[in-house]
């Protein structure tokens, strides 16, 4: 009988359909990242191994699953936590969960955009502080989103998603991708591709939606927050290290961006020294697919990759299709 691995507790449905098909399936029920030598031990023992963002599934914990590891299901639309590589050498299969947290992230990088240009945290804070004492028409002025530009870093499914609710708005909306993509789906919006310096100038809200790969660590850096508008906004729902945070403190510090708005963090969970203490800010922690319905469909579509590896198929989302072909 295949077993399985689930290093940190899912939601429910993902579990329950693994063990619907009769595989022994355990789960790390503390909640607590796995420590490498735990990960390398359960590698070694288990067929398939379900895990998060907080794992790291380097070269040594995929060495010591050859032979007997079969697939890693990441529960995550991003893997570089994985060493997807060395997972190929080891004929390791790697999946991981696309296209169900699109519609949710991109609700959310808009909860965040309207929350730091209008001020929302500011204002709750005040008024749970006891300060507000009635209304005057200098308090807590934001920033209009309507008719503004939105510039785009990362025009993928999400960045896509977060321009077609950006006509509501009847926004300017530019993107900036290395790759040509979505060019249909740009036109449909009235979306224009731009080099990055430009978005940089003209944006007056500013989104990224990139995958971290080694082009787009700190793709987001002092020289790049210098070209921003002074009254303009980041908004970061991607991975933290596509943005220098250091660089971004300091940029907030000097004024140099109006504001900034954050799900994601380099060092995560610890925040860069001085990003709590900013009132510019808005900070959540990492909670940008984190609806009841999608990481419910996040759980199960890992758990649907393990049982076709298991029952001889291609997994639904693999990202190291190659390793079927050996």
């Amino acid at each position: 009988m295949p077993n399985v691995y689930v290093t940190r507790v899912i939601p429910q449905p993902g579990i329950d359909r693994l063990r619907a098909r009769g595989y022994q399936v355990d789960v790390n029920e503390s909640d607590t990242p796995l420590t490498q030598e735990q990960l390398r031990e359960k590698a070694a023992t288990y067929d398939a191994l379900v895990t998060l963002l907080t794992d790291h599934i380097d070269r040594q914990v995929l060495d010591a699953g050859k032979g007997k590891l079969q697939i890693v299901a990441n529960v995550a639309v991003g893997y570089d936590n994985i060493d997807a590589p060395a997972a190929t050498e080891d004929g390791i299969i790697v999946t991981n969960t696309p296209g169900v947290l699109t519609e949710t992230t991109a609700d959310f990088a808009w909860t965040l955009l309207m929350a730091v240009g209008r001020r929302v945290v500011e204002g709750d804070q005040f008024f749970r502080g006891g300060r507000y004492k009635g209304w005057g028409i200098l308090m807590l002025l934001g920033e209009d989103v309507y008719a503004k530009t939105l510039g785009i870093v990362g025009f993928g499914r999400i960045g896509q998603a977060v321009a077609q609710r950006a006509t509501g708005f009847s926004m300017d909306i530019l993107y900036y991708d290395p790759v040509i993509q979505a060019e249909d789906a740009a036109r449909r919006v009235g979306a224009r591709r731009v080099e990055l310096d430009t978005l940089l100038r003209e944006s007056d809200y500013v989104t990224v939606h990139t995958p971290l790969v080694p082009e787009t660590r700190h793709l987001i850096g002092m020289p790049e927050l210098q070209k921003m508008k002074s009254t303009a906004y980041l908004i970061n729902t991607s991975r933290g290290p596509v943005v220098d945070e250091g660089a971004l403190v300091d940029a907030l510090r000097q004024n140099l961006i109006r504001g900034a708005a954050l799900d994601v963090y380099e060092n995560e969970p610890a925040p860069h020294p001085g990003l709590t203490e900013l009132e510019n800010t808005v900070l959540t922690p990492h909670i940008a697919s984190a609806s009841r319905e999608t990481r419910e469909k996040m759980a199960t579509m890992a758990a649907d990759n393990v049982i076709a590896v298991f029952e001889g198929q291609a997994p639904p989302t693999a990202v190291n299709p190659e390793v079927l072909k050996k």
